[in-house]
Parts: C-alpha cells; sequence; structure tokens
C-alpha cells in the first residue's frame, strides 16, 4: 500500500470515528465472506461494519481523539461504527456472535470513554429506545411539554429518566400503570438542553459499507 493509500484511509477512518456515536471494535477470525456480508446486513440502519488495518486504525483513532484501542487492536480487526441507534446495534452483534462464536466483541468507545466486552453486552440487553420511552410515557405525571422534550432527548437521557422511574416503581408498582405515585423524579422533567453530559450516562445510540476486499482478512499487527 503506497503512502498516499495509507493517509487516505488513516483520514478516512478518521473521520468515521468522529461521525460515530460510538464504535465497537471486534474481532472476526473464521467468519467467511458470506458471514461478514450478512453481518452487514444485520447491522444495516444502525452501523457500519468494517474490516480494518490496525496499524492505520491506531493512527486514525488517535487523531480522532479515541483513547484506549491500541492494546485491543491486535489480530484481523474489524469495527462497528454506530450511526443509528446504539441499543440496536450492540443487538445486532449480540444476536449475531450467538449463532457465529467467531465472532469477539473486544471492547468499545462510547460517550468520550472506553467500554467493556461487558459493558456492551449490558447494552445489548437493554430494550430498545421506543420501549423504553412507551414505559417512561405510561408512567410518568408530566405535561406534554415536558414529554415532548424527553422524546427529543438523547437516548442516555431517556435510560437515566427510566432508570428512575424503575427504582420508583420497585417502591410503587402503580406508578407504571399510571396509578397513584408521586410525580416522576427530577430527572424526567430535565429538558432536552439542560440534559447532563452524555458521558455520564449508562447507555447512549445508518450507513451500509462495502466490504474490505478479502485480501484485508490478513491483518497487520
Amino acid at each position: 500500500m503506497s503512502r498516499t493509500t495509507k493517509t487516505k484511509a488513516v483520514a478516512e477512518l478518521t473521520e468515521q470515528f468522529k461521525n460515530s456515536s460510538g464504535v465497537v471494535l471486534t474481532e472476526y477470525r473464521g467468519l467467511t465472506v458470506s458471514q461478514l456480508r450478512a453481518l452487514r446486513t444485520a447491522l444495516r440502519g444502525n452501523a457500519e461494519y468494517a474490516v480494518v488495518k490496525n496499524t492505520l486504525t491506531k493512527i486514525a483513532a488517535r487523531d480522532a481523539g479515541v483513547d484506549g484501542f491500541d492494546e485491543m487492536l491486535v489480530g484481523p480487526s474489524a469495527i462497528a461504527f454506530v450511526t443509528g441507534d446504539v441499543v440496536e446495534a450492540a443487538k445486532g452483534l449480540k444476536d449475531f456472535g450467538k449463532d457465529h462464536p467467531a465472532l469477539v466483541v473486544k471492547g468499545g468507545y462510547l460517550d468520550g470513554k472506553q467500554v467493556t466486552p461487558d459493558e456492551i453486552k449490558k447494552l445489548a440487553d437493554l430494550e430498545s429506545r421506543d420501549v423504553l420511552l412507551a414505559k417512561l410515557a405510561g408512567g410518568m405525571k408530566a405535561s406534554l411539554s415536558q414529554a415532548a422534550s424527553l422524546f427529543n432527548a438523547p437516548l442516555s437521557q431517556a435510560a437515566r429518566a427510566v432508570e428512575a422511574l424503575r427504582v420508583k416503581a420497585e417502591a410503587d408498582p402503580s406508578v407504571l400503570a399510571g396509578g397513584a405515585g408521586e410525580p416522576a423524579p427530577a430527572a424526567v422533567e430535565t429538558s432536552a438542553d439542560d440534559a447532563p453530559s452524555p458521558a455520564d450516562a449508562e447507555a447512549p445510540a445508518e450507513a451500509t459499507a462495502e466490504s474490505a476486499p478479502a485480501e484485508e482478512a490478513s491483518q497487520e499487527g
């Protein structure tokens, strides 16, 4: 690969890092070309899955301000660049991995911090944004303007609000049924403009990607 080609590849990877709401690093050793194609299809709309070269990715990650990737970039690597719902992207990887154990999630980067495989698994176990918001709307006692603000807020804020509602529901199950109970916690009433930084969230979140040539399956260390 010529220097010009490498420079262009690094620039493209850097942009992908910067334009993604999160990234999940995987090892795909043992997956066939057709299986990689099926994985891309499964993630379509929520993440762009691309086979990457380790040395170029290390440079791109540093240029994009993404820390903690160097030690994980070992062996055949591919990255899911999340461009849609991060929860759905995590679910897609988890579901595909059930039938294809050769897909190994090595870690990721989300909301400005490194995340572990276990944290990504927990993210995959969350219900989708629509379900979370539907449950929240059914249990919250708030004005329409407050509800509208929350529905337009990032997934991370919605997840915090639902978690607050869950804790409240443990003490008063009638909350989720729209029954008695005190007004929803302050976290529910927070407007989108005043939302805490996504970096504090437990869970945040289309583009398709053509497969890198099969030759790239042999990665640089």
